[in-house]
């Protein structure tokens, strides 16, 4: 699984996207606004995107944090379920 996850400085959902990927020791690359990419960069690319983080997974753009985080906890719940079985 290859995850992206395109950030600007000083955003909370940034922040907690990173963290989140980190604490379930999922690898991610980061691209900064201003550093790696311009804003003009992302809307040509995701112009649905409105909000920061924009997080891209093998080229699908999924959204931000808050599907980032369902995701994440449904991937877990159906790991928990194969477990119990």
């Amino acid at each position: 699984m290859n995850v992206v996850i395109y950030t600007k400085p000083e955003c909370p959902y940034c922040t907690a996207a990173k963290a989140l990927m980190d604490v379930n020791s999922l690898p991610y690359e980061e691209k900064i606004l201003n550093v790696h990419f311009t804003r003009e960069h992302l809307l040509e690319n995701f112009p649905l995107a409105k909000t920061f983080p924009v997080i891209v997974i093998d080229s699908f753009h999924i959204g931000g944090y808050n599907q980032l985080k369902t995701l994440i906890e449904s991937k877990q719940q159906d790991t928990k379920q194969l477990l119990d079985e």
